[in-house]
């Protein structure tokens, strides 16, 4: 068995917890801290300008018509239990909303739905609009429709209800 000393010797200089040896030079400090700042915010500047972020725009553009071109809107999946009692509420109530299916859009479902998460702040499906106004999830509409309130907001679209 080698002495102690050798072995200690053979440790990398970090096992020993000393940030760097004797003979290696300390790491470099930064002269200019301002410099690496100034860098990542012209490439966060530069990164909000992207054909991305366009896109996404485009995509807003395209909810704001779709809303404004549909008196009930649902953005859907059709796998979702809850986009299913809200589709199948309104078809009890005997309105036929707009619907959306985000997991039949293929790469742009998911893109969509982020943007609906932009401007309604809710990442879940149902999305569901009526009159241009979000007002929510399953849980929200089935909630208004307790209190009347679906009927009421329906009818002041002239749209007409089965009371159900």
């Amino acid at each position: 068995m080698p002495p102690r000393s050798l072995t200690l010797s053979r440790l990398p200089v970090a096992a020993l917890g000393l940030p760097f040896s004797s003979c290696s030079p300390p790491p470099p400090r930064l002269r200019f801290p301002f410099a690496a700042r100034r860098a990542r915010s012209l490439a966060t500047r530069a990164s909000s300008s992207s054909p991305d972020s366009s896109f996404g725009s485009r995509m807003e553009d395209s909810v704001k018509r779709t809303l404004a071109d549909n008196p009930v809107v649902i953005y859907s999946k059709s796998w979702c239990s809850y986009s299913m009692e809200v589709k199948a509420l309104f078809k009890r109530i005997g309105v036929q909303p707009h619907v959306i299916e985000l997991d039949q859009l293929g790469a742009q479902g998911p893109q969509l739905q982020k943007v609906l998460e932009r401007l309604t702040g809710q990442s879940t499906v149902p999305n569901v609009f009526i009159g241009g106004k979000h007002i929510g999830g399953c849980t929200d509409t089935v909630k208004l429709h307790r209190k009347g309130e679906l009927a009421t907001m329906l009818s002041e679209l002239d749209i007409d209800v089965n009371n159900s």
